[in-house]
Order: structure tokens, then C-alpha cells, then sequence
């Protein structure tokens, strides 16, 4: 049988076979062919130049550029006041470069800056690379431009000093300074506390500089040596013929010279365990009091390896009078219930300028806490001897009564204290200048009858007691709250918030200051503590049947003459 095709049939298989034929060149025979992409490089984008005197050049900088694929020349422009140049000797503001085969290699660029006449201060231009096809390269350029007449600069306008002690000295800061067209000498000069140098060794507040000498780039040092309290404000200034005067603006505060004493140091109090309540320590102090102003003591409590006592314990520090052998109670505190005072950075403050003349050199301390358990504290305990210009050069102290060896060593209150002497008779020395009382009192135990609000005594019931002199009430001892729940100490693990008479678990025992009348000096007067009047039932279901005050009282004189320790008689 014979395959018979149709007319139309054969037409389209000669296309097809056609079709065939053409795609034997491949898949790509007929796509366009591949463009190269023009692209110009170049090695840095910014360039900065030194300072330059208008009309002039400064030395040159240097940048690599290149091109590949360019269709077009690269065209090398830059702005005005800057010039290109590819062999360092011929410059100008274009270059032409025409590609070889396309490419342009590597090559060297020479940019300098070349300030015009009325180019004075800083100058900013664009050096520009582009070829047709290709992205541009920017290149931005920095320089500064000084004019023929005498010219300075530093780097500072104004520099503060930080807080510095008295008597000390700041390490000194270095000042950039550059000068041009200085026709004559040049003047630096500083006025105290501030000083200057050129050798960061020898100061002074003023310094001279020859001609030469001023025009070349040098470093001025400056520093702070403060002479008094508080903000100083000056200047260095520069000067020279022709030249309007430069001035750096200096500042600095000079705060008082303290002078820090460790003295306990993390010394273990307790009750048992082969501890002591109380240690007894010989300490060297602050041996010239003369520009001393204030002495602070700082306590600072921390927990033994096995925990802190659990309890608010009566505390204090005494210091041994040379002459007589007694202590002398110069400041008490009472301990947290069961945690340190670690969240105070110096822990418990206490004024013990009243003691100066006894906190000096060579002294013997005492500290006491009246904790009854093994845990107890350590302790740790210093002085901070600040100076400044004291109120008055000569200091005495004088116990008039002290009933403080512990809580219970206090004076009975409510029943009969005929034990207890809290009349005094008091000389004062006639060169006296100032004069004034420095008591402490705390009140002890959970006698009845309470008051109306329930507050037993003496450690509850707020009481106010007078101070007579010469038989006239001339002071009065309010013992109330002194805000507990304000304790910077706290959370603590008892019952340290409620406000007490006068106290406060954790915090310093407030020192009460009673000034004296200046015309009592060269005189004797009476002083008496009086209670206020109140009556022990002593029908308390405890143990805890009594009520006591703790109280130590002072009397201090001062004077800028030598000067006597005031005279207590009974």
C-alpha cells in the first residue's frame, strides 16, 4: 500500500523540516552578544590637607585611580582652590586620559590644596572621576587656609578641671597650638590656680617665645592647683604684635583636702565564742590640726561568716583622755536588726570635731556593742580629717556626766536616782570664744505605766527634758521620733521602723548641741540635767520592770589662744 500525501500535507512537512535544519546552530545563535560594563575606581574618598598660607601650596597627596571597559575617555576634574597633577610637577584643575583598548591602568594622582586670596578658613572641594557609561568617583577634600597676617589656633576654646582637693595638683592637659606670620615674640600667660609649662615639668604663669620658635606647631601643658574652695574661673591667653589675642577659657573647682585614718578594721565584736563585747585599740591619728576643719568618723558594720546579730543593740566609740585615763564617749549608734549598714558606702556618720584636741597623733579607742550572741559584728571604723580654715585654732573637752557603759548603765528614771549626779558645777577659761554642751542620751527598757498611745519606758515614751543653767531652764532635750521608717538602712529582719524616743535601730544616736553665752567665759555656773517627771509603778509582768537613760554630756571651748580644759566639779 502505497502513502499517498495530499498537497497541503507536503507543505507542512517541508516547514518542518526546515525548522529542523535552522536549530542545528544551537540554542544562542541567535541572542545578542554580551555588553561590557564601563567602571572607574579609585583608592581614597576623602583627603585632608595641612594648614596652607593663602597663595601658596601645601604639599601634595597622593591616590590611586584606574579604569576597565571604557567606551569613552576618563575625564579627572576637581574644584576650585585644589589642584591635580600626575607627575608632581605639572598641575592644573582637568585631566584628559584616553583609554587603551579600553582600559585605563593604574595610576598615580598628585592632589594639592592651593589657596586663593580671599580663601581664609576652612576650604571643602570634590575631586571628580567619570567616563561615559561609567558610575563617577567623588574624592572630598578638607583644608584650611591662613591669611599673611599673624595667625594662631588651638584646639581647645574652653577646658574645666574636675573637682580637686585642695593643695593637690591636676595632671595637666596638652594644648595643640599653631602660629603663622608671627612678626614679633610671643606672650603666653595664666593667672592662679592655673599654670602652664612647655615641658610638662617646669611651670609657671608666664612664658616667652622668640619669633621662630612661636611660627612652629608646639604643645602648651596646663594644670589646676586650687588654693580655695569653690569655682575658679580664668584663662590662658596669647599675644603677640599683630595678632588679636587668643584666649582659652579654663575653669576647675577646688574642693578641701581630706586626710582618711583606718582605724578598726573589720574587728569581730560579740558575746562568747571567744570574743568580747568591747575592743580596745592604739591608733596614730592626724598629728597637725591647724588647717583642720572637720573630723568625721565613719562605722561601718558587716555580717559574720555565720549572719549578723538579730538584735537593735546599744553601740559606741570612746576616746582615752591621756591625762585622766577616761573614756570619753565621742559618738553612739545602735546596730540594725540582723543586717550590715553595706548599703551606705561609708556606712554610719558621726561630727567628732568637738574632740580634736584628743583626735590627734598618738590615741587609744574603744569599741563597744552590747550584743549578747557569738554572732555579733564586724566593725570597722575611720576618720576622715578634712581640711579648711577651722572656726577657731584651740579646742578643750570636758566630761560633765557620763552614765553610758552600757543600756542598763544609765540613770533610773521614775524611781530613786539619788545614785546618780546630774548637778555640776562648771568653770570655763576667760579666753573662752565660743562654748557649747554636746549631749547624748538614749532611753532603755519597757517600764509601766505606759503612756495613753501605749508606749512604755524609756525606750518608747517621748519625754522632754530641760537643761538648767545657773538654775534657768536654758535647754530642752525633746526625745521623740527621729523618723525610723525613713532608716537608709532597711528592710531589716525585726522590728526596726516603729519610731523610738529619740533612736533609731541602725542609724547614728543624734549629738545634741546647746551653744553657751559668750559672757560666761571666765566664769563658774551650775548646770542639772533634769528628767521629765514620771513615775515607775514597776508592775511590769517582765523582767524588764525598770526604765533607763544612757547619757553622756560635754562641754566644749574654743579659742584662737591657747586654752584650757574647762573645770566639772560635783
Amino acid at each position: 500500500m502505497k502513502l499517498l500525501i495530499k498537497p497541503i500535507d507536503y507543505f507542512i512537512l517541508l516547514a518542518f523540516s526546515i525548522l529542523i535544519n535552522c536549530s542545528s546552530d544551537g540554542p544562542s545563535a541567535n541572542l545578542p552578544e554580551e555588553v561590557a560594563t564601563p567602571l572607574v575606581s579609585v583608592s581614597a574618598e576623602s583627603l585632608s590637607f595641612n594648614d596652607t598660607e593663602i597663595l601658596m601650596f601645601s604639599d601634595s597627596k597622593t591616590l590611586t585611580f584606574s579604569g576597565v571597559d571604557l567606551s569613552e575617555n576618563l575625564a579627572i576634574n576637581i574644584g576650585v582652590n585644589f589642584e591635580i597633577s600626575l607627575d608632581d610637577e605639572n598641575y592644573e584643575t582637568q585631566i584628559i586620559i584616553q583609554p587603551s583598548n579600553s582600559d585605563v591602568s593604574a595610576q598615580t594622582l598628585f592632589v594639592r590644596f592651593a589657596p586663593g586670596e580671599d580663601t581664609i578658613g576652612q576650604s571643602q572641594g570634590t575631586l571628580t572621576l567619570s567616563s561615559t557609561g561609567a558610575i563617577s568617583k567623588t574624592v572630598n577634600l578638607i583644608a584650611n587656609a591662613l591669611g599673611t597676617s599673624p595667625y594662631l589656633s588651638i584646639n581647645y576654646a574652653e577646658f574645666s578641671f574636675t573637682e580637686t582637693s585642695i593643695g593637690t595638683i591636676t595632671e595637666s592637659i596638652p594644648i595643640e597650638v599653631s602660629a603663622n606670620n608671627l612678626s614679633t615674640s610671643l606672650t603666653i600667660s595664666a593667672e592662679s590656680p592655673f599654670m602652664i609649662s612647655l615641658n610638662d615639668t617646669e611651670f609657671s604663669s608666664t612664658i616667652q617665645l622668640d619669633e621662630q620658635t612661636a611660627n612652629e606647631d608646639f604643645i602648651l601643658y596646663v594644670r589646676f592647683q586650687p588654693t580655695e574652695i569653690g569655682e575658679s574661673l580664668s584663662s590662658v591667653e596669647f599675644n603677640s604684635d599683630g595678632l588679636s589675642t587668643v584666649s582659652l577659657a579654663l575653669s576647675g573647682i577646688g574642693i578641701a583636702m581630706v586626710y582618711n585614718y583606718q582605724t578598726f578594721d573589720q574587728t569581730r565584736l560579740a558575746y562568747g565564742g571567744g570574743f568580747s563585747q568591747s575592743s580596745s585599740q592604739t591608733f596614730t591619728l592626724h598629728e597637725d590640726m591647724t588647717t583642720i576643719e572637720t573630723i568625721n568618723m565613719y562605722l561601718q558594720l558587716n555580717c559574720p561568716s555565720g549572719g549578723c546579730n538579730a538584735w537593735d543593740v546599744y553601740s559606741n566609740i570612746l576616746v582615752k583622755d591621756p591625762f585622766s585615763n577616761e573614756w570619753y564617749e565621742i559618738g553612739r549608734y545602735i546596730t540594725p536588726y540582723g543586717v550590715g549598714t553595706g548599703q551606705l558606702e561609708r556606712g554610719l556618720e558621726i561630727d567628732v570635731t568637738d574632740f580634736k584636741s584628743l583626735l590627734t597623733g598618738t590615741i587609744e579607742l574603744k569599741a563597744f556593742i552590747e550584743v549578747w550572741g557569738s554572732d555579733g559584728w564586724e566593725l570597722s571604723v575611720d576618720f576622715d580629717y578634712v581640711q579648711g580654715t577651722p572656726d577657731y585654732q584651740y579646742y578643750e573637752i570636758a566630761p560633765i556626766v557620763q552614765y553610758n557603759n552600757n543600756s542598763l548603765g544609765g540613770v533610773i528614771y521614775g524611781e530613786d536616782d539619788s545614785a546618780f549626779d546630774l548637778t555640776k558645777t562648771i568653770f570655763i577659761p576667760s579666753n573662752s570664744e565660743s562654748m557649747h554642751l554636746r549631749t547624748i542620751i538614749t532611753g532603755w527598757g519597757h517600764a509601766t505605766p505606759n503612756d495613753q498611745d501605749g508606749r512604755p519606758c524609756a525606750e518608747w515614751c517621748y519625754r522632754t527634758h530641760n537643761v538648767k543653767i545657773n538654775n534657768n531652764q536654758e535647754f530642752q532635750h525633746y526625745l521623740g521620733p527621729i523618723g525610723c521608717i525613713t532608716n537608709p538602712v532597711s528592710p531589716q529582719y525585726g522590728n526596726w521602723s516603729p519610731d523610738r524616743a529619740g533612736w533609731c535601730p541602725g542609724m547614728a544616736v543624734p549629738n545634741r548641741i546647746n551653744s553657751l553665752e559668750a559672757s560666761l567665759a571666765g566664769t563658774t555656773f551650775s548646770f542639772d540635767y533634769e528628767f521629765e517627771p514620771w513615775t515607775n509603778d514597776l508592775l511590769s509582768t517582765s523582767s524588764n520592770i525598770h526604765a533607763y537613760y544612757a547619757i553622756s554630756s560635754f562641754i566644749i571651748v574654743k579659742s584662737n589662744s591657747p586654752i584650757n580644759k574647762p573645770t566639772v566639779t560635783e
